[in-house]
């Protein structure tokens, strides 16, 4: 056709102006249409090829890696009301500075020499209980005493005892040696009465002997009462030691018991002022617990409480306050699908809020602005809101994080996983499969 139509401007007079028509249109030019295309095509069949790495987007929080660098509730130990504030929100304040005065509520403690007068009663306890000390000691002293006394007296009596057992041997010879005599004598008597009948001897001489006999019975009667004498004091003396035995013992039993008496009431005393001394304690701690102070470095941040006179109980929160130190770290929450991809040391980058990021998902080394993190905890139970809870912590090795972040700031988490070709990417994202399982060359063991 481009043919026929310049066949057709050679014949026609208006040649000229068919020429400035092809230049301007430029018919009879080339397009590149073509060749701008398959560029771009060359391009995009390139970059499928190009490497992508693999990650999972999720939002979470600014936070501390330890328990003792988080937000922390000042509550108060002790019922009372308050009598003075010395701190106001958004003070910064140091560890031991007193935050604020509580006044007392409770009758039993209205008492301001209730510390000294309860010193006093332990005094008076402790005086007692020497006393009761003293008076064991005493009863012991007592004892010592009334087992010597007894060991004396025994061995008195003891003493005696031999001595009249020597006298009874004394009177059983002598009374044994009268009734010999006496025997003697009765044979005499009987041997002068047939003498007198036949007339050997005179009445006279029988009268004397008949005398004699008297004479030996009646010796030999004292000798036995003597005997039976001895005898009876023996027993009597035998009798006197169980005696003396039996009331010292009775006495050595009531000092037992005085001892056991005074003993129990030391006992007692002692458990009063053992009393005494943890309610001292308790009052004298209690009394600390009037002026509330700082735990720790940090600021004030929300008072629960306000005014003056207004009154707390115990445990009530009634400050809260937010570390200035501690390690930070940022709470992300996972969805269940996600959570076997996430493990302990993973890589995660964060885009904080109010800092600028530029962001290339599957380049994260082209990224700018953008902060490293380690998985350092993983939560084994979802939470309330179906997802499971992971702690990051900063990466020293990497860019530092800014020092003026704050708690509960807001996180943008992107955690790194396989580097894959960009058209599967494309196609996984495309069929809704999750991303490839992930396992580090650097821990061989895993790998296995």
């Amino acid at each position: 056709m481009s043919k026929y139509l310049f066949a057709r401007i050679e014949k026609n007079p208006e040649k000229e102006k068919f020429a400035s028509f092809g230049k301007v249109y430029k018919i009879h030019r080339e397009t590149s249409l073509f060749r701008w295309t398959g560029g771009i095509l060359l391009l995009v069949l390139i970059a499928l090829f190009l490497p992508w790495t693999q990650n999972i987007r999720t939002k979470g929080f600014v936070t501390t890696a330890r328990l003792e660098g988080r937000s922390q509730q000042i509550n108060t130990i002790i019922a009372g009301k308050i009598l003075k504030w010395y701190v106001k929100e958004g003070e910064m304040i140091k560890k031991g500075d007193t935050l604020l005065q509580l006044g007392e509520v409770k009758v039993e403690y209205f008492d301001p020499q209730l510390l000294e007068r309860t010193g006093l009663q332990m005094a008076a306890k402790t005086k007692a209980a020497q006393q009761y000390m003293e008076k064991s000691m005493a009863v012991d002293q007592q004892q010592v005493a009334l087992s010597m006394a007894l060991q004396a007296k025994l061995g008195m009596l003891d003493n005696k005892i031999l001595q009249q057992r020597l006298k009874i041997a004394n009177d059983s010879t002598e009374l044994l040696a009268l009734r010999n005599e006496l025997k003697a004598y009765v044979r005499q008597n009987e041997a002068a009465s047939i003498m007198l009948d036949s007339g050997a001897i005179s009445r006279v001489e029988f009268e004397k002997r008949t005398v004699n006999y008297q004479l030996s019975f009646a010796k030999v009667q004292v000798a036995q009462n003597k005997y039976e004498q001895s005898r009876q004091e023996l027993s009597n003396l035998r009798m006197e030691k169980n005696y003396v035995t039996q009331e010292i013992n009775d006495k050595l039993a009531k000092t037992r018991g005085d001892k056991s008496s005074a003993l129990s009431e030391l006992a007692n005393v002692e458990a009063e002022i053992q009393k005494l001394k943890n309610l001292y304690a308790n009052y004298d701690a209690r009394n600390n617990y009037y002026f509330i102070t700082a735990p720790q470095d940090g600021q004030i941040t929300r008072a629960k409480k306000a005014g003056i006179g207004e009154l707390v109980k115990e445990g009530e929160f009634v400050l809260e306050v937010v570390p200035v130190s501690g390690t930070k770290a940022v709470e992300i929450f996972v969805e269940p699908m996600d959570l076997p991809l996430i493990r302990l040391n993973q890589t995660v980058q964060f885009v904080f809020d109010g800092y600028p990021a530029i962001v290339f998902s599957g380049w994260p080394s082209q990224s700018y602005g953008t902060f490293r993190g380690k998985v350092s905890f993983i939560e084994q139970a979802a939470g309330n809101n179906g997802k499971f809870r992971v702690m990051v912590e900063e990466d020293p090795t990497y860019r530092i994080w800014p020092a003026t972040l704050t708690l509960g700031a807001g996180a943008v988490a992107i955690a790194l996983l396989n580097e894959v070709p960009v058209y599967y990417e494309l196609w996984r994202n495309v069929n809704g499969f999750p991303p490839n399982f992930y396992i580090s060359n650097e821990d061989p063991k895993t790998k296995k």
